[in-house]
């Protein structure tokens, strides 16, 4: 006999201060953030704030001219693409592939070395939940206050994450025993040494970089680090398909590359396998000269 499922639902109606995505007959979306007695005005007529705030998500609502909208609440996907930024964000493709290839959990510490939008930063913290923590490193001070104002509208409590103003090349990283250190800065080779002081046994070292030259200078700053294995980098290529009833095909556009994601684990200094090279002098014994 099947047990009776005891969990609540997350559901709740639509709230003044929340961010909703409407939906026209054509899939168009926009973007609104709830305000009392606030008004959204489009060609298809107005829609007041009050009509929404207090709303199932998932339902229609009308405007003013009889035109309906569907109203949902954003995914993460949805929010890092709308995400005010100072910097190229990380796109939701690579977010998901951080989060498995890195093996974000639920509890872990974690090291976060570059703040960019926050995206990183919400995901990071959805994935690890109350009971883990986030310290993140950022080098840019004019970064930290938006990237903060975002990542307060994809994360309900983010009260486990510490940014800190610090440049990691020149200061180092003062953590330890850390599960997990994630990299978004263009030389992360120079912090490869003191990511396997920082990492404890069985931890990973994974870093997000846009360009060839760049993973091939870190691949071969992992190789001389003795205490970090299994090195891996992957690259993902998001391609979308158009289905409808009357034909099947592959989107026009597509994300193609857009960076690549190495990772290693923290492990104890590689053993020298094989046999030792003894080095042989062979010893010539000198005759004795008869004359002497």
């Amino acid at each position: 006999m099947a047990k009776k499922a005891t969990e609540k639902s997350a559901f709740r109606p639509l709230e003044a201060g929340e961010v909703v995505v409407l939906r026209d007959r054509r899939e168009r979306r926009y973007r609104v953030k709830l305000k009392p007695g606030g008004e959204y005005h489009t060609h298809m007529g107005p829609l007041s704030h009050d009509d929404l705030i207090g709303h199932e998500e998932g339902g229609f609502v009308l405007t003013t001219k009889g035109n309906k909208f569907l109203v949902l609440r954003p995914t993460l996907t949805e929010a890092v693409q709308e995400l005010p930024r100072h910097s190229q964000v990380i796109y939701s493709k690579d977010l998901g592939a951080i989060l498995m290839h890195g093996d974000i959990f639920p509890g872990a510490r974690v090291l976060e070395i570059g703040l960019g939008s926050g995206a990183t930063s919400a995901a990071i913290l959805r994935a690890i939940g109350q009971e883990g923590s986030l310290v993140t490193y950022e080098v840019r001070e004019e970064v930290i206050e938006g990237a903060k104002r975002n990542i307060a509208e994809l994360v309900t409590d983010p009260s486990n994450h510490t940014v800190q103003l610090r440049d990691a090349y020149e200061e180092g990283i003062s953590e330890q025993g850390l599960d997990r250190i994630v990299m978004d800065v263009p030389e992360p080779w120079r912090l490869v040494e003191q990511a396997a002081d920082a990492l404890r046994p069985g931890g990973i070292l994974l870093s997000y970089l846009p360009t060839v030259l760049q993973i091939h200078q870190l691949g071969i700053a992992l190789q001389e680090e003795r205490r970090f294995q299994l090195p891996e980098t992957v690259e993902l290529l998001e391609r979308p398909w158009h289905v409808t009833k009357q034909s099947i095909r592959p989107e026009h556009r597509m994300i193609a590359h857009t960076g690549f994601i190495t990772t290693a684990r923290r492990c104890e200094p590689a053993p020298a396998w094989g046999k030792p090279v003894v080095e042989t002098v062979e010893v010539v014994e000198a005759e004795a000269d008869p004359l002497t």
